[in-house]
């Protein structure tokens, strides 16, 4: 039986460290999904986080199919050093074949080879998909809570 772009996007793909030659599929499957190109963001946050952080690409048959982006950080609002996830991505083609899972598991690794033992993140409230994808990945409600006020 023929498998699907998704069963071999979450099987066959390679996690690997993402390269500054990898930043053009980045910056477009980003666009793709969020319907905003960002490109100096992601030149910003790949400049920070691939020399002090994590940028994982999962790449299958020559293509990104996802990534996954975060760092170490310590002492902010008085916590101790954890990992921050800030960014995750799949193509929405390679969905629910398991490779957002392979990605944060192998964040996770990273982070656990830094030397932190939790994982926190942020994310908007109403963003139903991304909070289905961090709760299947045993990620609940941590200990601080975010406030926030207008400046306008």
């Amino acid at each position: 039986m023929a498998r699907t772009a998704r069963q071999r996007g979450a099987t066959e793909a390679r996690i690997r460290p993402a390269t500054s030659s990898d930043l053009a599929e980045v910056i477009a499957l980003d666009a793709e999904t969020t319907g905003l190109a960002k490109p100096e963001y992601w030149r910003e946050m790949f400049r920070r986080c691939a020399a002090d952080g994590f940028f994982l690409l999962a790449v299958a048959e020559g293509q990104v199919e996802g990534f996954i982006v975060g760092e170490v950080r310590a002492w902010e609002f008085g916590s101790p050093p954890c990992g921050w996830v800030f960014a995750v991505q799949v193509r929405p083609g390679t969905r629910l074949g398991g490779l957002g899972s392979r990605l944060f598991a192998a964040l996770c690794e990273a982070f656990r080879a830094a030397g932190v033992d939790r994982v926190r993140t942020m994310l908007a409230r109403d963003d139903t998909v991304i909070h289905a994808f961090f709760r299947s990945q045993g990620m609940v409600a941590g200990p601080f809570i975010q406030l926030e006020t207008r400046l306008d």
